[in-house]
């Protein structure tokens, strides 16, 4: 298999929030050997995009376990433990991943757990929306893989993105489940220390040795539910409310975690729902916990609504370009956001704000960003900063919406090395300065514009492939509005021709009746 890239960012020790670890209990596990393995990609089948070698970060060894930064020596949960970093893949949001490739990751993850010697625990790292060619539940056939491999003895700790989905398949292979309680995902790492704060709890517990009595009830509700992140973040009512109730739940005795799942939308799949787990050793609790937190969430379909004012393209335009608009101004081009998963060469947002007049007329400097054209970026590259030229982009994977896009004129500014998308170019045309990468990548950060001499503060109008902006740029915007466009992340959900989903999920099925809601309560 082709060696993969391992240069990606690793998140701020500061994002590390869990209390001291209970003190070992006689009967618990002083020093479990304890496993990390996973792969995590959110993957949209509605994008012509498929996710190969060059989409992923592969880490092993000594390189996976310093990833982690609540795991760095010294701290307490690297001490109480021995670990075996096995293998890890990751990936921006993409298309479906190539079998192949999915194949080589799942079995390398096998190999890896049958010679790591006998192991108590493992650390199971993955996102649940990972779709790939030709299956229906990826992770689901992941985790009985590995769950083969481990034997039924070994404790396994799930942490996972509440945009993920969980397939009784998956629930059943695991013994504790967590995943994000924030989105934006500012909890992403507070998450994955939780699910092994869970781990060490029940490895160090009076029965930590015990194969069986260590294994948590889980309490499964599947929500016939299955909204757009757009529509569900938690800053904003009602998932700001609903999530809010986590916390009480946590502490309730006997209950170890409880989290809720909004589901992936962008996949075609019949897991793709919202989903509730209560983890526990109290049945009675867990049961209606899972069950009343499910109910508020079904209670509430109707009432989830965009973060932000959305917009057609044209009408986003329009509020951005006008005199008294606060600046800067953000547009969403939510249609191709790479981060669900879009392929991130749609064009056809940016042929239409090269073709709109009353931007050209407008006293203003718009930047876009971005499209992916290796090619496009190498013919910039030897034009040079200030060369003219005159090229087609974008379209290459996803040219659904519209074909390559015509860019003719000059390299406002050059930036290699970047480690996501590397070589990246900025064409200026007249008032719109377009950016183009070597490979996919988000933009995110204050520091992914200003890089290319794009410094958002002294712009008038930013339209950005993402949907609800993430923290920098939602403190950056004066003023946001969600553009409606097309692409494999179409925000308009029903017009995307889903035909695989479980029966009565809403909104495809307004009317189907209200659903038992009725917990299912596993222990392997």
């Amino acid at each position: 298999m082709t060696e993969l890239s391992t240069t990606t960012h690793r998140p701020d020790p500061s994002e590390v929030w869990c209390p001291p670890l209970a003190p070992l209990a006689e009967g618990g596990l002083a020093r479990p050997r304890i496993g990390i393995a996973g792969i995590s990609i959110e993957s949209s089948t509605f994008s012509p995009h498929v996710s190969g070698t060059e989409a992923f970060t592969v880490r092993r060894g000594a390189e996976l376990l310093d990833y982690y930064p609540f795991l760095d020596s010294g701290r307490e949960m690297r001490e109480a433990a021995d670990w075996v970093p096995l293998m890890h893949a990751r990936s921006l949001p993409g298309g479906a991943v190539d079998p192949e490739l999915y194949v080589a990751f799942r079995d390398e993850i096998v190999e890896q757990i049958r010679n790591a010697g006998p192991l108590d625990a493992l650390f199971f790292d993955i996102h649940g929306a990972m779709s790939v060619v030709g299956m229906q539940d990826a992770e689901g056939d992941l985790a009985r893989h590995v769950r083969a491999a481990l034997g039924e003895a070994v404790l396994v700790s799930a942490s996972m993105d509440l945009h993920g989905n969980v397939s009784f398949e998956l629930l059943e292979n695991v013994d504790i489940i967590t995943c994000y309680r924030m989105a934006p995902h500012e909890d992403a790492m507070n998450t994955k220390e939780r699910a092994v704060f869970n781990l060490l709890t029940r490895l160090r517990a009076a029965t930590g040795a015990d194969f069986v009595r260590r294994r948590p009830l889980k309490a499964w509700v599947p929500v016939p539910v299955l909204l757009p992140g757009e529509k569900t973040s938690t800053r904003i009512e009602p998932a700001k409310g609903i999530y809010e109730e986590i916390p009480a739940v946590t502490e309730l005795d006997g209950v170890l975690d409880a989290s809720i799942w909004i589901g992936y939308a962008w996949a075609d799949e019949p897991r793709c729902q919202a989903y509730v787990v209560v983890t526990g050793d109290d049945e009675a609790v867990i049961r209606r916990e899972a069950e009343r937190l499910a109910r508020l969430f079904w209670d509430a379909r109707a009432d989830f609504a965009f973060v932000a004012d959305t917009a057609t393209l044209a009408d986003g335009i329009a509020a951005a370009i006008a005199p008294d608009a606060p600046r800067p101004y953000f547009l969403s081009d939510t249609g191709d956001n790479p981060t669900a998963g879009g392929a991130g060469d749609v064009t056809w947002t940016l042929a239409r704000l090269l073709e709109s007049a009353p931007l050209a007329a407008a006293d203003v400097r718009l930047v876009h960003a971005s499209i992916f054209d290796a090619g496009a970026v190498a013919s910039a590259v030897a034009a040079g900063v200030g060369g003219a030229v005159d090229i087609e982009a974008g379209a290459r994977i996803d040219h659904n919406a519209h074909g390559p896009v015509r860019l003719r004129g000059t390299v406002y500014s050059i930036a290699e090395g970047d480690p996501t998308a590397g070589t990246q170019a900025v064409i200026q045309v007249g008032n719109v300065f377009a950016i183009l990468t070597e490979r996919r990548k988000p933009f995110h950060h204050i520091s992914d514009f200003t890089v290319l001499g794009l410094d958002p503060a002294e712009f008038d109008v930013i339209v950005v492939k993402i949907g609800y902006l993430e923290p920098e740029l939602f403190d950056a915007a004066a003023g946001w509005k969600l553009a409606l466009t097309p692409g494999g992340v179409d925000q308009d959900l029903l017009r995307l021709g889903h035909s695989h989903l479980a029966d009565g999920v809403y909104p495809f099925v307004e009317d189907g009746g209200t659903p038992a809601l009725t917990a299912v309560v596993h222990r392997r």
